[in-house]
């Protein structure tokens, strides 16, 4: 198979994890697969594995749609979007490393905006930092 243009669009972890849920569940069930479909196999399940720990498992289209529309304003490029909605920055730093020449382009005020918007996404913080203090938690008792 020949890539005919490999960078014809960009996806989102949502519809990766879609897609890839999609045809997971759409190949169960067939006859046994041959050692290429083995292998495409397992990277789609250790890919669903890990987007099923990340925010992207609870957005929406219509939450995308409506996060796309907030960014509006900001004259960001599509994968700056992207990059946005994947990685739900929570900090400036993030956004200077997310948006090109973010210093120039965005004021203060415009960043804030930015990091609320993205806190707007679904997916609680506070999910994050209780894996996080359970994560702490296991290499203490493992250092014990």
């Amino acid at each position: 198979m020949e890539i005919v243009a490999e960078n014809a669009a960009m996806l989102s972890n949502y519809e990766v994890y879609s897609l890839l849920s999609d045809l997971q569940a759409k190949s169960s069930g067939r006859k046994k697969p041959n050692k290429s479909q083995q292998n495409l196999a397992t990277i789609s399940y250790e890919a669903v594995k890990y987007l099923e720990k990340t925010p992207c498992k609870d957005q929406t289209p219509e939450i995308i749609g409506d996060f796309m529309k907030k960014l509006e304003p900001f004259k960001l490029t599509k994968s700056e979007k992207l990059q946005l909605l994947n990685h739900r920055p929570t900090s400036a730093v993030e956004i200077q490393l997310m948006i090109e020449e973010s210093e120039e382009r965005l004021t203060e005020d415009q960043i804030e905006q930015l990091i609320d918007i993205s806190r707007s996404l679904p997916g609680e913080d506070e999910e994050e930092e209780e894996q996080m203090e359970a994560d702490t938690g296991e290499q203490q008792e493992a250092g014990e």
